[in-house]
């Protein structure tokens, strides 16, 4: 059933693979020596059809400033300054550019790891819904940054954009284990705070935009997780170096991404696979009194969308109202090790349903209604959520 399910959303998603912008993409592309931009958005979630009654939660889920400044013609300087939940300041993107030629141009600092859409493009006006997939939540960590170094460009010729860097991984040991089953990789971003790092990771991504009204995307990560065990280690203690190599991870994994619209009909689908290696020892050396960690040995996700823009048969402007429908299937303990009984929680599916009325390009106003549940529920669980966003 999983392979099936796995070739299923690998088929569609190479029949449906528009090129998308995000904030830091429209200042990258401003011929203003500053320039500032933003976004946020303020949601409202309610659990419903429970025999419990529950509480229904209003955030101010983000708040977020961008600056860029264009030293000259080739130097530019891009920062995302972002407050989550009110209370809690990141800065999610520092990095400075320089062009070469459109094709050739170096990039370094703070970085969005290119893995997926929703990492890039995840201001409220760029995904359907209130809350973002949950698979770019649970399988790719959004928002997914770290510190590092590389080369983007935009080769016209082939209609193919692509980025490819080194940076540091993911902190997965730091005196006790930080991967699981249930969180996955979460808890191992470090966001450039502090960051450490025992090993290079790469990160690249390629678009390809060459078919109109399509864009698809293909992009890679691969490389271990860092360990603290690695600091002051001498080589030559066999058993230091055992241990060392017993608390990190081998991680590769692998997004499809792709957006097809025509008039006004848009499809999106996107797949995450992600390969664990050394967990089983991971697992065992992280453990917990006498309960082993349970990190599986691979992760996967997909999600398949339709939406559709019901103004545009009426002379509506710059307005759209689009309702849609998400399928999400994902699944942490994918495969695992020896060391881990696999966990039916971690299977889950989620259906989201609900509309978008875009009141112009910049602002919106979000409902939508969801079911979720695993392969150990017996029923789905039931949410409501609506909110308002804005991108400038």
């Amino acid at each position: 059933m999983k392979r099936n399910i796995f070739t299923f959303a690998l088929i569609v998603l190479s029949a449906l693979a528009t090129q998308a912008q995000n904030s830091a993409d429209l200042i990258l592309q401003s011929d203003k020596s500053l320039t500032i931009g933003g976004y946020g958005h303020i949601d409202y979630s309610q659990p419903t059809g429970a025999a419990v009654r529950k509480n229904g939660t209003m955030d101010v889920t983000r708040m977020v400033l961008l600056f860029g400044y264009k030293f000259d013609s080739r130097t530019q300087f891009i920062t995302e300054i972002e407050y989550e939940h009110v209370s809690e300041l990141y800065v999610e993107q520092a990095f400075l550019q320089y062009k070469f030629n459109p094709a050739f141009q170096f990039r370094g600092g703070l970085l969005l790891i290119p893995m997926g859409r929703i990492n890039e493009y995840h201001e409220p006006l760029a995904f359907r819904g209130v809350k973002r997939p949950f698979i770019d939540n649970v399988i790719s960590p959004t928002t997914w940054r770290e510190i590092g170094v590389g080369f983007t460009g935009l080769i016209s010729s082939a209609s193919l954009k692509y980025q490819a860097y080194l940076v540091n991984g993911f902190n997965g040991y730091n005196g006790k284990g930080v991967f699981s089953g249930a969180s996955g990789f979460r808890g191992g971003r470090q966001k450039g705070a502090n960051s450490y790092i025992s090993s290079p990771n790469f990160s690249a991504k390629a678009e390809y935009f060459g078919v109109k009204n399509l864009q698809i995307g293909a992009a890679i990560y691969a490389g271990k997780s860092q360990s603290t065990r690695y600091n002051n280690l001498d080589e030559e203690n066999q058993t230091a170096v055992a241990q060392a190599d017993s608390s990190v991870v081998g991680i590769t994994m692998l997004g499809l991404d792709a957006v097809y619209r025509i008039k006004a009909l848009e499809l999106k689908g996107q797949l995450y696979y992600t390969a664990i290696s050394n967990s089983d020892n991971y697992n065992r050396f992280t453990r917990t009194g006498s309960k082993n960690n349970d990190l599986g040995s691979s992760m996967m996700g997909y999600y398949l969308e339709a939406g559709y823009n019901v103004l545009s048969h009426f002379e509506a402007g710059s307005k759209e109202l689009i309702p849609f429908v998400r399928w999400e299937s994902y699944d942490t303990h994918f495969t695992t090790g020896s060391s881990v009984v696999r966990n039916q929680a971690y299977q889950k599916y989620a259906i989201t349903t609900g509309i978008d009325f875009k009141l112009n390009k910049n602002a919106v106003l979000k409902a939508d209604f969801q079911w979720q549940k695993s392969e150990a529920d017996k029923s789905y669980s039931k949410t409501i959520n609506a909110g308002i966003g804005v991108m400038f």
